[in-house]
């Protein structure tokens, strides 16, 4: 287990914005994922997507490395935001766009 969690930990140091999700950004496999990953498209935010269905250790290991059971999983600078709902409240109260700012990202 300590190797996905390595992995993880090296995804999220060398992108800036990554989405954890089920399937890709151009083709999602959940509402949740297509969710997530169409605020970010819309913000016109660079993200890097990891498919949690093509790897099942990484599936797994993500939801260990947050401690948070569901997927989609958004970081931002190796900081863990949350899921699909998280994200969307975020982005309705200003939230997202604030800490995308802060995070220099927008």
């Amino acid at each position: 287990m300590t190797d996905i969690l390595e992995k993880i930990a090296k995804i999220n140091k060398e992108n800036d914005v990554v989405l954890y999700m089920k399937g890709s950004k151009d083709f999602p496999q959940c509402g949740f994922s297509a969710m997530t990953s169409q605020i970010l498209k819309n913000l016109g935010i660079e993200f890097f997507d990891v498919d949690v269905l093509q790897d099942m250790e990484i599936r797994q290991g993500i939801k260990d490395y947050s401690d948070w059971p569901t997927i989609p999983q958004l970081y931002i600078k190796e900081e863990f935001i949350g899921g699909c709902d998280i994200v969307k409240e975020m982005l309705e109260s200003g939230e997202l766009l604030q800490l995308l700012q802060e995070k220099g990202l927008k």
